[in-house]
């Protein structure tokens, strides 16, 4: 027996999370749309996404050199490693101080400027959360093939392309108005 459902009956939990899903879905075309028509075509802070990912090849290409032949490519590694942690680190602090600057107009959240949640276009979000987890991937897996070695600094790179998913963020990151 199929009884009929009285037509003020709240919604299922799979047509709340289809409603939510479409709200979601029609918000993120919103702010694409909203960013195409602010930047056309072009990606601003393109040299932010270049960045990250040569730092990333970089790190990269030390990390496997120095776990293949510590003797000679670890003084390499660790100056990557550390040079990457400072500039890392003091950008992150620059960032930090535009963000504040920035929050007197507008509504920013940490995952929308570190993350880049609902602030940037998906390709570039993509493109910096990608190289960060990535730059992550390489340091633990150094770290775990060569423990208890130089090889653990490679875990504070990483620094680096937070901080410039950050920079992104402050500097081109779409938030809403404060207040609203």
């Amino acid at each position: 027996m199929n009884p009929v459902a009285p037509p003020d009956r709240p919604p299922s939990a799979a047509e709340a999370r289809a409603e939510v899903e479409a709200r979601r879905a029609a918000e993120r075309a919103e702010r694409e749309a909203a960013f195409r028509a602010l930047h056309g075509d072009r990606t601003p802070g393109r040299w932010i996404l270049v960045a990250s990912w040569v730092s990333t090849v970089l790190l990269t290409v030390v990390t496997v050199l120095a776990a293949l032949d510590p003797d000679d490519a670890i003084g390499a590694f660790f100056a990557v490693a550390v040079a990457w942690f400072f500039l890392g680190s003091a950008l992150f602090a620059l960032v930090v101080v535009l963000a504040a600057g920035r929050s007197r107009e507008s509504s920013m959240g940490i995952g929308g400027l570190f993350l880049l949640a609902g602030s940037a276009p998906r390709s570039v979000q993509r493109n910096l959360i990608g190289s960060l987890l990535v730059q992550l991937v390489v340091a633990i897996a150094g770290a775990a093939v060569r423990p208890f070695t130089p090889l653990a600094f490679g875990t504070l790179a990483p620094i680096l392309p937070l901080a410039l998913c950050g920079l992104w963020g402050v500097l081109h990151g779409r938030f809403p108005p404060r207040g609203s």
